[in-house]
């Protein structure tokens, strides 16, 4: 075949694509499970880290999560658990969209020299994309011992603050209950908000607001709000 012709281009190129295509298949292929493995370990790290336990690598993730994680559970929108339903598993991202009858909340119940722990995973949204987290309640399932976040496409200086450690340590020693004394129902759960301006001093439930990233600190309040909520029915009969 004349290697000057179109048909020669034309063969060549398609060629060249499918061989392409497949080698990036395959690739994507082999190393799916080493990326599942990652994003598995991550996960374990950044629950773990809302408790404080730091520093852990990626290869001792699954030892340090069994050793302090003493139970997850998936519960219903009643409070009640959902014993076949696997809380480690559960894709906020999925879940968020169906019904609250549908949907499947996870806990982490953890314990770490000699107290316990409740772990509650957020999922939300930013100004650009999805927007995550997760944050460590002390045994009174009131006060915050923890929280991280993180996001898809914030930006960088702004919105993607969220990440940093000074806005997440804000909300360590801030509370959800408006009294203490008065339970978890809906009309005493006040949660905890980023304030534009910056919250005042002594705000129990105020932590300050990213400057220049607003609709995104307006996201982590509105994220932490409602996930928490979706918890109150299993702490008022836990």
């Amino acid at each position: 075949m004349d290697k000057n012709s179109n048909a020669y281009t034309f063969i060549f190129a398609v060629i060249m694509v499918t061989v392409i295509a497949g080698l990036l298949a395959f690739t994507a292929t082999s190393l799916k499970p080493l990326q599942e493995k990652n994003v598995k370990a991550e996960k374990m790290q950044n629950i773990l880290g809302t408790i404080g336990v730091t520093e852990v690598s990626r290869d001792d993730a699954e030892v340090e999560f069994n050793k302090y994680i003493k139970q997850q559970l998936a519960l219903k929108a009643d409070g009640t658990v959902d014993t076949e339903a696997d809380a480690f598993t559960l894709s906020l991202k999925k879940e968020v969209k169906k019904s609250d009858t549908d949907q499947r909340f996870p806990l982490y119940i953890a314990e770490k020299d000699g107290k316990t722990f409740y772990v509650v995973p957020l999922y939300g949204a930013g100004l650009w994309d999805a927007i995550w987290g997760y944050v460590a309640l002390d045994g009174d399932k009131n006060t915050i011992i923890g929280a991280n976040f993180g996001h898809k496409g914030e930006t960088p200086g702004l919105g993607a603050e969220i990440t940093t450690d000074w806005f997440q340590a804000q909300f360590a020693g801030k509370t959800l209950l408006k009294d203490a004394n008065a339970g978890f129902t809906a009309d005493n759960f006040v949660s905890v908000k980023a304030v534009k301006g910056g919250a005042k001093t002594g705000d129990a439930h105020g932590v300050d607001a990213i400057s220049g990233g607003t609709i995104t600190s307006d996201g982590v309040s509105n994220m932490v709000q409602e996930r928490l909520a979706r918890y109150l029915p299993y702490f008022k009969n836990n």
